[in-house]
């Protein structure tokens, strides 16, 4: 039997032209728009790319192509740049940013520089990711993925909440992950992507999953 004074409730509620009709709907509506991620790449040889699908795949979310107003590499090493193309997106709407691009030399590169000052007080939370060149363990020396994920973190302040790394070294074989020439040929693919480089975007996947905001 319902308690009485649910009865009268549900009558009040349903009698009331102004009650929404739907709360239950507009509530989970709220909620969603509060909690959406996007993934924004910029990616030259296709590795980066293929990454930033393959997490916006992951997490069912939004995916952007940062797009350079000049892009050639060489200008890029020497920090000469024009900026980059306005986004479709609205950056400040969603509560996780996850940013993905290469790193050059040990460089932030100016298109990814570019993106985070440009829309800097629109981000919310930042987790910045890498395919790289850089090994785990040289990540701290001058090449290193280490050091930028430093200067990035100066940069957001308390915006940026993680950063990972997935080296080219992880799909190549121990006999090949030292050489040059190697790394330079190999691109992420669905057929090199398996074994240490799987397990670390799965593991990569879980702890995004688990940063509440």
């Amino acid at each position: 039997m319902k308690h009485p004074a649910s009865s009268q409730y549900s009558t009040q509620v349903s009698e009331d032209p102004n009650y929404p009709a739907e709360p239950e709907k507009i509530l989970l509506s709220c909620i969603h728009k509060m909690k959406k991620t996007i993934v924004i790449y910029y990616s030259k040889k296709g590795s980066n790319k293929f990454l930033a699908e393959k997490i916006s795949k992951r997490f069912s979310c939004e995916l952007e192509e940062i797009k350079p107003r000049l892009n050639i590499f060489i200008l890029f090493l020497m920090n000469i740049h024009l900026g980059i193309k306005p986004l479709k997106n609205n950056i400040e709407e969603y509560d996780k940013v996850i940013l993905c691009g290469p790193i050059w030399m040990g460089k932030l590169i100016p298109p990814l520089r570019c993106f985070i000052k440009k829309y800097y007080y629109k981000i919310n939370k930042l987790i910045f990711v890498t395919c790289c060149g850089s090994t785990d363990a040289k990540k701290n020396e001058k090449f290193g993925h280490g050091l930028v994920f430093k200067e990035v973190a100066n940069i957001l302040n308390d915006k940026g909440i993680f950063y990972q790394a997935f080296p080219v070294g992880l799909v190549l074989p121990d006999d090949k992950k030292e050489d040059t020439d190697a790394f330079m040929k190999t691109h992420l693919n669905d057929d090199n992507f398996i074994g240490e480089i799987q397990e670390r975007f799965e593991n990569f996947i879980q702890k995004v999953s688990e940063i509440k905001i």
